[in-house]
């Protein structure tokens, strides 16, 4: 919908005015590059200078599901492969024992998070990415039936692969070498990813940057700790999505809620990384897929935002990235 310049949802076109909402919270610069943070993120506070801040992003959709999908794709309708599809087809995996592309949920369920979201398109199925999952055992499977043990399963493997292959000669189908590669890393995965999910080797220390909940499977701090012990065993592309931002009403408690779960965990990445040696490899990107209106909506509630595509902000650490830089503004009203 259009209200003069300003494209808007449906749910706030019918508000009879739209008055300016400042934002609730303190705001002050850190670091030795000034850079602006609330009050709300004073871990990533800490952090300043390792961040550069894109502050003029755009995008086309209004709306959720087309805009992630743009965001992962480079296009609304889907069906195009996500930019983790085109990273493992462009440069390969580094690690033979776990999936190139792995992708993790946490937060509210506020709005749908779909396997689409990491499919490989018309790549091959080899680079669609892997959905670790957020509830119970991350890898499902992992153990064998009762009687099975892992030389017997490997021969199983063997066994099927080699039935794969000799259907893949009369049939050259790619979809069948994509599971016969599935089938040999499921099977590498089976020792790899207990490791990978045993946090005992980790300092205590490292445990307390995390925060509390990184003990915990399935939230966004355990996830962090895990997206670095991925990046230290070669995983070339790990996604973490997490839901709960969608605030149409009631910004001041949606974001102490959402940024309590995700300012240590996210500062404890970036530094985490730095202290491995990693951090200069590994490019990290902090955002969403769009930003909110400066101006209130009230149709669900008091101290609400609408969608906003037209500019936002993205923030980058690492990877070649210059740290301690602001790129791009917007006018006095975003």
């Amino acid at each position: 919908s259009i209200l003069g310049e300003q494209r808007v949802t449906l749910m706030t076109r019918s508000q009879a005015s739209f008055p300016s909402y400042g934002s609730p919270f303190a705001f002050a610069q850190h670091g030795q590059s000034g850079a602006w943070f609330s009050e709300l993120v004073p871990h990533m506070a800490k952090t300043a200078d390792d961040w550069c801040f894109v502050k003029s992003v755009q995008s086309e959709p209004i709306n959720h599901d087309p805009a992630v999908t743009f965001m992962q794709t480079g296009r609304q309708v889907a069906g195009r492969p996500a930019f983790g599809s085109w990273l493992h087809y462009g440069l390969g995996s580094e690690c033979a024992n776990l999936p190139a592309y792995i992708v993790m949920t946490s937060g509210l369920p506020d709005q749908p998070i779909v396997s689409r979201y990491w499919h490989s398109g018309y790549l091959p199925a080899r680079c669609q990415g892997v959905q670790f999952q957020s509830t119970g055992d991350p890898v499902l499977y992992l153990s064998n039936p009762t009687g099975i043990d892992h030389a017997a399963r490997g021969e199983i493997i063997d066994t099927v692969s080699e039935l794969n292959r000799l259907k893949f000669r009369q049939v050259p189908d790619p979809e069948i070498e994509a599971r016969i590669d599935a089938f040999q890393l499921a099977y590498k995965m089976q020792v790899t990813v207990p490791e990978l999910l045993d946090f005992t080797d980790e300092p205590a220390h490292v445990l307390a940057m995390y925060g509390p909940d990184v003990s915990k499977p399935g939230t966004y701090a355990y996830q962090c700790l895990l997206a670095r012990r991925l990046a230290q065993r070669g995983v070339r592309f790990v996604q973490l999505f997490h839901g709960g931002w969608d605030h149409h009403a009631n910004i001041p408690g949606g974001m102490r809620r959402q940024t309590g779960n995700t300012d240590q965990a996210t500062a404890a990445l970036v530094t985490d990384l730095k202290q491995h040696g990693l951090l200069d490899d590994t490019l990290v990107v902090w955002g969403g897929e769009f930003g909110r209106t400066a101006f209130t909506q009230s149709t669900q509630g008091p101290n609400g935002r609408d969608h906003h595509p037209r500019c936002f902000t993205v923030a980058l650490a690492g990877g070649g990235i210059k740290p301690g830089m602001a790129y791009g503004a917007t006018d006095d009203f975003g």
